[in-house]
């Protein structure tokens, strides 16, 4: 009699929970998540003066790319994309600064060029990147993180207040108060309230918000009974796309940002649920990335990265199956595919979406100060870094007049807080931390 063989565990990540239990899972993913990724097609569409039914359009385009990314991301396709685990994918605050302004210069088919190429480029450069991580440490994610939040509060404030302080409505006090309602709700919310209810906090703001405001004769909602239920928006519907130099160096920059954010809360979930991160595997989470930016810029969409706090649910619920995050990128997928849901989000109010953009984005801001804390400071030249990193890149927010007199072209990369904080602060590490030499006596 021979003894038994020992069947291999199935690990928790390819476990597949009940389907009830999986799509309640799944719908909680999207709940967490979906504020912060609608934001991004909001704030793009406002600052570029598109329509509603456009920014509708948007919306729904950055959701179809949002399910897909997920699903690959967390299914995999073969040996090429998808880091196969639990994460949830959406559009990020990176990549919005820079597509304004290369916008503003070179219309959406320069932004859509550009982040086509920046996606090739991503994708190409994925597994080298995966080699190459410790260029980016703390102490350049940290003054980048800190930047994008930063530089995004101006928008939150333009949404609540106005862009044109000559309009007679601008700082009109019921949308003060109205957005001002908002964050208090966000903050009571987090305050009291445990569990997964205060991780939706934000998009509670939001809905409490847009009821609200029906009453008070800010919302206008007209336009979604004219939406039809089912639709997509075509490829290419700006136009064919346009590739400025200027442009696509700084989406390209805006990649390798995405590449280091990605790398991060990688490695956070593979923590959180025992599973081996190799090299390789970080590659393929990563080209799934630049892959976000080829297939939005063909739909019209943004480039997405891993949302963290999907992966902070994850630690949360302890349910660490990458079949429940696959299920809300289906769930996202599907949304993508109504346009009324885009058109709700594209009517909401501009203080609404406002003042909950201004309390997601102060945490962006918060999540870089928390990243620097891991800096080690004394006696290296970090401080240095941050402090020029964050100067530089603050100057294009406190004036934004400051490169008018600058080229065109190269106005969109040192205009750019992100981009520029990001260039700086990546020279700056070279030169202080990884360069042979080192200072006399």
């Amino acid at each position: 009699m021979t003894d038994a063989q020992p069947i291999a565990a199935t690990s928790p990540v390819d476990e597949v929970p009940p389907t009830g239990r999986l799509l309640v899972l799944g719908v909680q993913h999207v709940l967490v998540m979906y504020a912060g990724c609608v934001a991004v097609p909001l704030i793009v569409g406002t600052a570029l003066q598109l329509d509603t039914r456009t920014i509708g359009l948007l919306v729904n385009a950055d959701l179809v790319v949002a399910g897909i990314i997920t699903l690959i991301q967390t299914l995999g396709i073969g040996k090429i994309l998808g880091v196969r685990l639990p994460v949830v994918t959406g559009a990020t605050f990176t990549a919005v600064t820079p597509m304004i302004l290369i916008g503003q210069n070179f219309g959406l088919p320069g932004v859509y060029g550009s982040m086509i190429v920046s996606g090739i480029f991503g994708m190409l450069i994925a597994v080298p990147f995966s080699k190459i991580i410790r260029f980016f440490p703390p102490v350049v994610t940290g003054s980048v993180i800190t930047i994008i939040g930063l530089s995004l509060i101006s928008a939150a404030a333009g949404l609540i207040a106005g862009n044109d302080p000559t309009a007679p409505d601008y700082g009109n006090l019921s949308g003060l108060a109205l957005a001002g309602g908002i964050v208090l709700v966000i903050i009571l919310i987090t305050r009291f309230v445990r569990g997964f209810v205060s991780q939706i906090a934000v998009l509670t703001g939001l809905v409490i918000g847009a009821l609200v405001a029906i009453p008070m004769g800010i919302a206008d909602f007209s336009g979604v009974a004219e939406t039809p239920w089912f639709g997509v928006s075509p490829p290419f519907l700006f136009g064919a796309p346009e590739f400025p130099i200027a442009g696509v160096i700084s989406m390209c920059v805006v990649m390798l940002v995405i590449f280091a954010e990605s790398t991060a809360d990688m490695l956070a979930i593979s923590e959180t649920t025992g599973e081996r991160l190799s090299p390789g595997r970080i590659a393929r989470g990563l080209a799934a990335d630049g892959f976000s930016g080829v297939l939005g810029g063909v739909l019209n969409s943004f480039p997405d990265t891993i949302f963290a706090q999907n992966v902070g649910l994850v630690q949360l619920t302890g349910v660490r199956s990458r079949f429940v995050p696959a299920v809300a990128g289906a769930i996202l997928l599907i949304l993508g595919l109504v346009p009324k849901f885009g058109e709700v989000v594209a009517s909401l109010p501009g203080p609404v979406v406002g003042g909950a953009g201004l309390i997601m984005f102060a945490t962006v801001t918060a999540v870089g100060i928390r990243t620097l804390h891991k800096v080690r400071f004394e006696g290296t030249n970090n401080l240095m870094i941050v402090a020029v990193s964050i100067g530089v890149g603050m100057l294009p927010v406190v004036a934004p007049s400051f490169y008018a007199k600058v080229p065109g072209a190269f106005e969109i990369i040192v205009g750019s807080s992100i981009t520029s904080c990001v260039i700086v602060a990546f020279l700056l590490n070279l030169l202080f931390n990884h360069l042979p030499w080192r200072r006399a006596g």
